[in-house]
């Protein structure tokens, strides 16, 4: 039984004739004939008396009647739904993101998203990257911030855009290091250190940055929070490498470290080449709309942003 057949029996009940019902369903009668005698052949019982001059339901036909009001409604409703959602009247969209981010004021650019689409519901997840990675992969998520420990993304996920964040070392406000302004990696060797937990998207450029120098650390501390770690970089307990952003606001001495320039890559990623997902799409367009705006016409400094290649 379709949805179809179900339309041309009650156009006949509305209209009171074939010829009536072909017209406004703006078929030709034989065709609509066929769809209702069709219909009858499947429900095994004939739907209309048509031995006078206008068909009436046979008591098959009358049984049928609010069924048939009810399924139409109810596919009517079903476009609508499918409408909303396709146009972000309603929806949602889950994206995850790593704890340090800084490149993006994501509350300020979700907080614009909901102007825009107020009906669609977001849904943020703070995680380490590597369960953040997972989630993506397994549709948990739409899109994530992440870091990618070996540079280039897991099989099946696709950047939507990069950006470069540059680190640097903060320092107790009282620390020999928090007027130098700048220092080299090679005289950090003796500093103690407090570090994230591994598998976040911060610890992971830093063990990179430290293993590219060969500086071995002294880890005094090492913890899940942010803020913690800031408190405890304040209290004197070691120092530790940051977003630039992180430092500043915090209001800590940030201290440039030169031979190399340390930094890290922040990407937005997603499934694919564009979510499938209709509010994943608008969320994605919209983050991504905003990198593209700001992006420099070449490669910039840490800190900048950048479409991805390709």
């Amino acid at each position: 039984m379709e949805i179809r057949q179900l339309r041309h029996f009650m156009a006949v009940v509305t209209e009171g004739s074939f010829t009536a019902a072909a017209r406004r369903e703006l078929i030709v009668q034989s065709a609509l004939s066929t769809s209702v005698r069709n219909l009858e052949r499947e429900l095994g019982a004939d739907l209309f008396d048509r031995t006078g001059r206008r068909v009436v339901l046979t008591e098959a036909g009358r049984a049928l009647l609010p069924r048939a009001r009810a399924l139409l409604a109810g596919a009517e409703e079903a476009r609508h739904a499918v409408a909303d959602v396709a146009g972000l009247a309603t929806g949602r969209v889950a994206i995850g993101t790593i704890q340090t981010l800084t490149c993006v004021d994501l509350p300020a650019e979700l907080a614009t998203f909901h102007r825009r689409f107020p009906g669609v519901q977001v849904s943020v997840r703070d995680a380490p990257v590597g369960e953040l990675t997972e989630a993506l992969r397994a549709g948990e998520l739409d899109l994530a911030y992440l870091v990618p420990d070996a540079g280039d993304l897991p099989e099946g996920l696709t950047p939507y855009a990069t950006w470069q964040e540059e680190l640097v070392l903060i320092t107790a406000p009282d620390h020999p290091l928090a007027t130098a302004g700048r220092t080299l990696i090679r005289d950090l060797a003796d500093e103690p250190f407090v570090d994230f937990r591994a598998g976040t998207g911060l610890e992971t450029a830093v063990r990179r940055l430290a293993a590219h120098c060969g500086l071995e650390r002294r880890i005094t501390c090492d913890v899940t929070q942010i803020g913690l770690l800031v408190d405890l970089v304040r209290a004197g307990i070691g120092v530790a490498f940051v977003p630039r952003r992180i430092g500043e606001r915090a209001g800590l001495p940030c201290v440039e470290i030169r031979q190399p320039e340390p930094g890290r890559t922040v990407v937005l990623a997603g499934r694919g080449p564009r979510p499938r997902n209709p509010a994943a799409a608008a969320l994605a367009g919209h983050l991504t709309r905003r990198v593209t705006d700001a992006a420099p016409a070449a490669a910039g400094p840490p800190g900048g942003r950048r479409p991805p290649a390709g």
